[in-house]
């Protein structure tokens, strides 16, 4: 039955913010907490491995939020979610934020190189 795709796709913007607040809190459960640091730890800052150890972890701890939603419990109701979440986040900025909360969760900071001769700083005033 196609109602529970339907269901999914239909969230309102308040929906989503409550179901993005739901993932976020999910990821501070001690068990989730405890998972996604091992696989961190298994990943050692190399983003390759990031995508083989953490990511998934994160999938799943989304998955198991999302499915009371109406999207399906497999990689395909995350990835859905997420497009959902992303269609609201340029008219919310609430969403939007949560949304940076959220992947900052799981993806690793990006650093940015140290300010120096190498950034063109000095360069252009020579």
């Amino acid at each position: 039955m196609a109602s529970a795709s339907a269901q999914a796709a239909a969230l309102s913007a308040e929906q989503a913010k409550v179901v993005l607040a739901e993932v976020i809190q999910a990821f501070s459960a001690p068990e989730n907490a405890v998972r996604m640091d091992e696989a961190r730890d298994n990943a050692c800052n190399d983003m390759g491995k990031m995508l083989q150890f953490v990511l998934p972890v994160a999938t799943q701890i989304q998955q198991e939020v999302i499915k009371a939603y109406g999207f399906s419990c497999d990689g395909e109701g995350v990835l859905k979610f997420a497009r959902l979440v992303k269609s609201y986040e340029a008219q919310d900025p609430e969403i939007a934020s949560l949304s940076g909360k959220l992947k900052a969760l799981f993806l690793p900071p990006m650093t940015l190189p140290p300010p120096g001769p190498a950034s063109g700083g000095s360069v252009a005033a020579s």
